[in-house]
């Protein structure tokens, strides 16, 4: 069966076999871990993984004609679920610890990042993400405060994970090969969290605060609380300060304040 790259579904391959030891290395799968793989392509990646014997693997994969052919080359060693990633309910694995391994399509990386990241007890439903990105999404969930990247993806991203960067992959490495670099990334869950109510709150304040990146915080202070004079003497904000000025902790603390006064 030939299988053809579908660009309606962010499709490339990767081949680069020393890339796919190294990914596979990185999840240090044991015979005790249940494994997801979303996009699973044409499961060179797969192959790898059930090297290293775990419990379960379990391989996310919406294009039907791929579901088929993975069936067909793996047989019983894993189980296929034909469903698109981003609808896909993780329920039956809130308590798994799983591994979960993905080449994520570039133009819904960040919402599937995002729907992990709300899972209510992360760590107990995730020992580690190890996930591919294009580099310049990647580059925004890592980027760091005063630098021109930072921004809320790396706000929310940081809240509740512990992220490293492994390597950065040439387009040569895909079939077919993507106009950009990509990013392989390991995301761990943290134990400990900055308790916030809803993760949707702090949505909605980073939202307000770097749809104007480049103006003062003053005004998104005073449009989210009327009595932010105080608000900002309590967090010791100066309101000249630009929104990529504050660190991660201040955006956690502001949001617990505005949860406060909303519930």
């Amino acid at each position: 069966m030939r299988i053809f790259a579908k660009k309606s579904l962010g499709q490339n391959f990767l081949n680069d076999e020393n890339i796919i030891n190294l990914i596979a290395k990185t999840g240090e799968v044991n015979n005790e871990d249940i494994v997801i793989e979303v996009g699973p392509g044409t499961g060179k990646l797969t192959e790898k993984i059930l090297e290293k014997r775990p419990k379960d693997l379990i391989v996310i994969e919406k294009d039907e004609i791929l579901v088929e052919y993975l069936n067909k080359k793996f047989g019983n060693k894993i189980k296929v679920i034909n469903d698109d990633m981003i609808q896909f309910s993780y329920s039956n694995f809130y308590n798994k610890k799983l591994i979960i391994f993905g080449n994520l399509p570039y133009n819904v990386s960040t919402q599937i990042l995002t729907k992990w990241i709300k899972i209510k007890n992360l760590s107990s439903f995730c020992k580690k993400f190890i996930l591919m990105f294009q580099k310049e999404v990647a580059d925004r969930i890592i980027a760091e405060t005063n630098s021109k990247n930072y921004g809320r993806l790396s706000i929310i991203s940081n809240w509740k994970m512990n992220i490293e960067k492994i390597i950065d992959i040439e387009p040569s490495s895909f079939k077919p090969a993507p106009k950009v670099k990509s990013t392989l990334l390991v995301l761990t869950p943290k134990k400990k969290i900055f308790n916030l109510k809803d993760p949707k709150n702090l949505e909605h304040i980073t939202n307000i605060f770097f749809s104007q990146r480049r103006k003062m915080i003053k005004k998104p202070i005073k449009f989210l609380f009327k009595d932010f004079e105080n608000i900002s003497k309590k967090l010791s904000l100066d309101l000249k300060l630009r929104p990529q000025n504050l660190n991660n902790l201040t955006y956690y603390k502001i949001c617990e304040i505005y949860e406060s006064l909303i519930n």
